[in-house]
Order: structure tokens, then sequence, then C-alpha cells
């Protein structure tokens, strides 16, 4: 593990390999998980779960009641909102967070909502405001972000036919609601 000198870190709960950069500032009950990247100028809030292998970009500020899965990547100045109605100086009693499941991409300067679920392996394209849950491998752009296709767990882009239009390669979902490229 390496934390930067100047990054204030409280919490004793954060996995084997990760990185921490400059002017950092995590609070005591966040828990990190192992190999998580966490660039200058971050900062965590308490009731905050990182999993491992975690991206987080630059100028990314993560609140009360957010859940990042594995393998997750959040662009520089991704905005996360954990109250849907915030008051000043008063606080709900519990946050409702985004929950951003296992392989998401979050491109830079988006906006996701209080209350929302990311599915698997979905990408979020730059500056797009996340108002709803978002399916598994879908791709989505926009204010409000609205799908404009799929893509696949390598992060290939597909158009809502399941095509990748570079190569032709058609796709379908399994049994298991996996993303796999039908056989040519």
């Amino acid at each position: 593990m390496y934390i930067h000198p100047t990054a204030d870190v409280q919490t004793q709960t954060i996995g084997e390999g990760t990185r921490i950069w400059q002017f950092v500032v995590i609070l005591p009950q966040a828990v990190i998980g192992k190999n998580c990247n966490i660039n200058c100028h971050c900062f965590i809030e308490n009731h905050v779960s990182i999993g491992d292998r975690v991206t987080i970009k630059s100028g990314v500020y993560i609140w009360d009641g957010i859940t990042i899965q594995d393998d997750v990547f959040v662009g520089p100045n991704v905005t996360f909102v954990n109250n849907t109605y915030p008051r000043s100086m008063q606080y709900p009693a519990r946050h409702k967070g985004a929950v951003i499941e296992h392989g998401v991409s979050i491109g830079a300067n988006a906006t996701v909502l209080a209350n929302v679920r990311i599915g698997k392996y979905a990408l979020i394209g730059a500056g797009s405001v996340v108002t709803k849950d978002i399916p598994p491998y879908s791709l989505w752009v926009g204010n409000p972000a609205r799908q404009i296709g799929f893509v696949t767990e390598e992060g290939i882009p597909l158009n809502m036919s399941l095509t990748d239009e570079r190569t032709g390669n058609r796709y379908c979902f399994d049994e298991q609601q996996r993303l796999v490229q039908l056989s040519t």
C-alpha cells in the first residue's frame, strides 16, 4: 500500500496494493479494497464501500451511502449525489447513494444521482447525467442519459442490434445474462 504524505487517510480498512495520491481525504469508516488507485484531490466519506481494482480519477467526491464494486473506473470529476432532496443542516436517517456494479466505467464529468444502480459492465459517457437505474452491459450518454447501445465486458461498443459496427461481429445474451459473441 502507498499513501502520499499529503493525504489525510483516517480509515484503517484499506486493501493491499492500493495507492492513494496527493491531497486525498478518506474518513475513518470508509472501506477500500485491494489494488485500487485513488488519484489526487479526492474525498471519500464514512459510509462508503469501494471494491478491489477500482480506479478513481482526480476530483471525485464519494459521499455516504455509495457502493462501488470491483473493477470499476470512475473518471475525473464524476459527481455522485446521495440525497434526493437536500436541505442545509438537515440530514436523512440514511443516505441513499448509488450502487455501481462490477466492471462499470463512468466517463469524466458524469453526474450520478442518488438511489440509482448502474448494472455490471455498463458504460456511462463523459458528461452524462444518470437519473435512473442503468441495465448491465448498456451504453448511455447525454443529459438525461439515454441508451445508445451496449458494451461487452472487454469494452467493445455495440449498437442497439448487438453488433460491433467496426467488425460486423454479432453478440447475444446467454442463459446467465452475460453478453457473448455469436460464433462466426
